[in-house]
C-alpha cells in the first residue's frame, strides 16, 4: 500500500511539475462555477458556495505547490 501510494505521489509530482499554474487556473475555474450557481440558483449547492471553498482551497494549495516545484 505505501509503495503505491509513493508512487502516486511521485506521477502527481511529475505531472504537475511542468504546469504550475494548473491547479490555481483550475481553482479559478471552481470559484466561475460557483459564481454562475448563484445566478441559477439549485438548492444546498448554491447555497453552501461549495465550488468557492473547494476553489479557494485549491488555488491556495496550487499556489503553494508552485513555490515548491
Amino acid at each position: 500500500m505505501k509503495l503505491k501510494l509513493s508512487q502516486l505521489i511521485d506521477q502527481i509530482s511529475n505531472f504537475l511539475a511542468p504546469r504550475k499554474g494548473l491547479l490555481p487556473l483550475i481553482g479559478i475555474a471552481f470559484i466561475l462555477v460557483n459564481f454562475l450557481f448563484q445566478i441559477i440558483p439549485l438548492g444546498w449547492v448554491s447555497s453552501s458556495h461549495l465550488f468557492l471553498h473547494f476553489g479557494l482551497i485549491l488555488s491556495i494549495i496550487g499556489l503553494m505547490l508552485y513555490w515548491v516545484l
